[in-house]
């Protein structure tokens, strides 16, 4: 519904069938994949599909006490009903609930299954401060080479204009290397400088067959060939998608390693991106927890 709303918003005719996808983290991919799936299978020809992540107006509700009290205050008749319920309220009523976090079957943030990771792999805190740097460096590089253009420029109410990414924040190892632990605290190795920081952002693409896009007068600006979706272990390998994704999704398309020039890794922290590539490179843990006879490399 939320995303019908957004369509509507935006112009589509109301004719035009939308609906929102929920999957955490993954939402805009399986937004897009599944934009892929109507076309493939005809029932649609062209998609747009895109993702919203609203980190600085997260929905807190009000407590369950609260929430029972108000619709029962909505459903009463009569002024004596009204003043009944409204006699048993009580301050703690108000407590909010927080939104969760936490992985539901572990209790624990993505920050804490990081530091796991990367304690497992023995991924120190100065190869993740020096990723993360250069991650930064890169970035505000490539932004400052115009690279960055393609940032929808967006108004935020009551503040100046947003035009570029403006997470990008480049530093030095001596600054990163004051910050305390952000998860597991004294001794964990994941701090505020090398994870991903939390704001607000959206993104979008339109999606076609290459005919109906050559028909259209459109220049493609990028195939999917295919896609792969894995699950594992959600206590010690939350973050290990890559690792097993990456196989998967090349054996399906027929290709190796070295057959694809630039790889894109989602690095929500740096530890998390430098676990797989342990991972990826350890025949060990193909053997043993891929099912795999050799490494996957990279």
């Amino acid at each position: 519904m939320c995303f019908l709303k957004a369509a509507l918003g935006a112009g589509f005719s109301d004719k035009t069938p939308a609906h929102t996808v929920t999957m955490a983290c993954i939402s805009a991919n399986q937004a897009m994949t599944t934009g892929i799936g109507l076309i493939a299978s005809g029932q649609s020809d062209v998609v747009v599909a895109g993702g919203v992540e609203l980190m600085s107006d997260v929905p807190i509700r009000h407590s369950r006490k609260m929430r029972k009290m108000m619709l029962e205050l909505n459903k009463a008749k009569t002024l004596g009903q009204r003043l009944s319920l409204i006699s048993k309220f009580r301050l703690n009523f108000l407590s909010p609930e927080l939104p969760a976090v936490a992985e539901f079957s572990t209790s624990e943030t993505m920050g804490h299954s990081a530091d796991r990771l990367a304690a497992a792999f023995a991924v120190s805190r100065l190869d993740q401060d020096e990723y993360a740097l250069r991650s930064h460096s890169l970035a505000k590089k490539a932004q400052d080479e115009g690279l960055l253009s393609d940032v929808v420029p967006f108004k935020v109410p009551g503040r100046e204009t947003v035009t570029k990414d403006n997470g990008i924040r480049p530093s030095s190892l001596e600054q990163m290397g004051k910050l305390k632990p952000a998860f597991i605290k004294p001794y964990g190795t994941v701090t505020a400088a090398n994870s991903s920081f939390l704001t607000d952002g959206a993104s979008a693409m339109l999606i076609m067959a290459e005919e109906k896009a050559l028909a259209l007068g459109y220049k493609p600006k990028a195939y999917l060939r295919d896609f792969v979706y894995v699950s594992q272990d959600p206590k010690d390998q939350l973050l290990l998608g890559p690792t097993y994704a990456t196989p998967k999704v090349l054996e399906k398309a027929g290709l190796t390693m070295n057959d694809i020039d630039a790889f894109e890794f989602h690095e929500a922290f740096s530890g998390q991106i430098l676990a797989n590539f342990k991972a990826m490179d350890s025949d060990w843990f193909a053997q043993n927890y891929m099912g795999r006879k050799t490494k996957v490399s990279i």
